[in-house]
């Protein structure tokens, strides 16, 4: 049996929330891709293309947002754990960035793709 106290909504929104204001003020990547999503929601809500497309396009926005928080959390418990450079340490890194990598990649293809097929 897990020793954890009982499930609460709010409680565990506020870790949430924490967790979003310590990416904030700690991670430039971050920092730099929340100013991307602030930027392109209004454009979102109010291009001209179908809801689905809108749809596809906010999660790839957001899929980077959500990659880059991943990273992150695997670059502090790796850090956590060792601050000596070690081989498996960069290697756990090395996949964390692949990981944004890739998301951004998903985000510029779907983006330019759906913008290209829908307003050209």
């Amino acid at each position: 049996m897990r020793n954890q106290p009982k499930y609460n909504f709010f409680k565990n929104a506020s870790y949430a929330l924490k967790g979003i204001k310590d990416l904030i003020k700690t991670e430039t990547s971050f920092k730099i891709e929340l100013v991307i999503a602030i930027f392109l929601l209004p454009v979102l809500i109010f291009i001209d293309v179908v809801l689905l497309d809108k749809i596809v396009m906010f999660i790839a926005l957001m899929g980077m947002l959500i990659a880059e928080a991943m990273n992150s959390a695997i670059e502090r418990v790796v850090d956590l754990v060792t601050l000596d450079h070690h081989i498996m340490a960069g290697r756990a890194k090395d996949v964390g960035s692949a990981v944004v990598l890739l998301s951004v990649v998903v985000f510029a293809v779907v983006w330019t793709a759906l913008l290209y097929v829908n307003l050209f």
